[in-house]
């Protein structure tokens, strides 16, 4: 049961508008999925959110494919099934197969030894408050991943769990399907 109201765009805080009416270009549903509609009950909340989206696309520099999968793999240790179902979806239009989708949901080996590691990583740090053994850490350095491609792995990882972290807090109801 939900614990905080839904808004459409024309219902929502008006500092909230203009970021609800821009989050439905991205909306698979062309409505403000539950989660906006949500976050859009604060515009403080709904700000932080899109800022942090708008970072990673504005900013980003491992590309569509490796962001997904990184939100994938922090979506999935978290264990929220909204999360799963926003993020699997992203990870399936980035071109990852459905067998990588599933593998980077649980955690297992997607055939991409570059991929895995800094997967590995980024689960190991969601599951652990952000902590990462020296082991992993080093294991994503011999893959090749350099100083600005680990710490920005953090800043997806961040929106994977800001996201589930609301969700679990509102109880938001399910509005996308979620994987099998």
């Amino acid at each position: 049961m939900k614990r905080i109201p839904t808004h459409t765009v024309d219902d929502a805080p008006q500092a909230s508008r203009s970021l609800l009416a821009n989050v439905i270009q991205f909306s698979p549903t062309g409505r403000p999925l539950n989660l906006h509609a949500q976050m859009a009950h604060s515009p403080a909340v709904l700000v932080a959110y899109t800022s942090l989206r708008a970072a990673t696309a504005q900013h980003g520099t491992v590309g569509p494919r490796v962001s997904a999968a990184l939100m994938l793999a922090a979506g999935g240790a978290v264990g929220n099934d909204y999360v799963v179902a926003i993020t699997s979806r992203l990870a399936s239009l980035a071109g990852w197969t459905d067998d990588q989708v599933a593998a980077l949901r649980t955690g297992t080996e997607t055939g991409d030894r570059k991929i895995d590691t800094i997967a590995g990583l980024v689960r190991e740090a969601t599951a652990n408050s952000g902590n990462v053994g020296d082991a992993t850490w080093a294991a994503a350095v011999d893959a090749v991943w350099n100083d600005e491609q680990l710490t920005e792995a953090f800043a997806y990882l961040g929106l994977a769990v800001f996201t589930a972290f609301f969700l679990n807090y509102a109880q938001t109801d399910l509005d996308v399907p979620v994987p099998a």
